[in-house]
């Protein structure tokens, strides 16, 4: 059953219109959501969140809308951005209560464990803690919820290596039960190919590219070969070609691979890969 319905979803600013927007996100997946800045990620997330109403489109959260019940909607809904969302002077203590107090379900030994696990100290004000700390303290109040989607929007920027790894594996558990999902829209494309299932590719507010991150990997080639073999028939196969000193590299469709020259060297792509031939393709262009 999809937990996420986004269909047709748009909103128009001055200068940026996004559009046309659609994606299903199935219970128990991870989605990662990626593209340049400015490219229309956190306001879809904004439109998914209702911090924005849209201009065009739906949304449903495990079949709700947001029209037929806002509460139940967004007590469905846990978010965590790149910005700090608890006052400064506040102490885990103060963050306690005021979660409690907004969410009734809020499981208090849930998140004095995760306070733990993540060595959050008790009497510190949140303005002494360090960023790292900080994104675990956010990640331990939404953890602390009874969501069934969970909305990221660059959360673990901040985070070093050990404890990135120990959060995307709390993303793995929050999943494990078949019945929460999580649209994570990230620069560090390296965590996505740890955890997500599924990635959507935006830009300039359209969509680039939707399909399952196995799929998505097998349907291209990472390409590359000497200056010389860069013909115009190799050129109109290849996408995002980048030229060095030393040959060329892009990406192809990989039921082309038959059609490449003899010489070039094909490798599978990371979804990194992928993403930055696309976007200097379009710059390109």
């Amino acid at each position: 059953m999809e937990l996420l319905e986004v269909k047709n979803l748009g909103k128009k600013y001055k200068d940026f219109r996004l559009e046309d927007i659609s994606f299903t996100l199935p219970k128990g997946y991870i989605m990662g959501y990626v593209g340049q800045n400015g490219s229309g990620k956190t306001t879809t997330l904004n439109l998914i969140t209702h911090v924005y109403k849209a201009a065009e489109g739906e949304v449903r959260v495990d079949g709700l809308r947001y029209e037929d019940d806002p509460v139940r909607y967004l007590e469905n809904i846990g978010y965590i951005g790149e910005g700090f969302q608890f006052p400064s002077d506040f102490t885990l203590k103060e963050i306690r209560i005021v979660m409690r107090s907004f969410y009734p379900d809020f499981d208090i030994p849930r998140f004095n464990e995760l306070a733990g696990r993540f060595g959050l100290p008790e009497k510190k004000r949140v303005s002494a803690f360090s960023q790292g700390m900080s994104v675990k303290l956010m990640f331990a109040a939404v953890f602390a919820r009874q969501t069934k989607l969970l909305i990221l929007d660059e959360a673990t920027n901040g985070l070093d290596p050990v404890a990135r790894q120990e959060v995307l594996g709390l993303l793995q558990e929050y999943i494990a039960d078949g019945e929460h999902s999580i649209l994570f829209s990230t620069h560090i494309l390296r965590d996505l190919e740890q955890i997500a299932d599924y990635i959507y590719f935006i830009d300039d507010g359209r969509t680039v590219m939707y399909d399952a991150k196995d799929e998505l990997l097998e349907n291209y080639l990472l390409v590359k070969g000497e200056l010389a073999l860069l013909d115009d028939t190799l050129r109109e196969q290849l996408i995002g070609i980048e030229e060095h000193a030393y040959g060329f590299e892009a990406v192809a469709p990989s039921d082309r691979a038959d059609m490449l020259p003899r010489g070039v060297v094909c490798e599978k792509p990371d979804i990194d890969q992928i993403v930055i031939h696309f976007i200097k393709n379009k710059n390109r262009a």
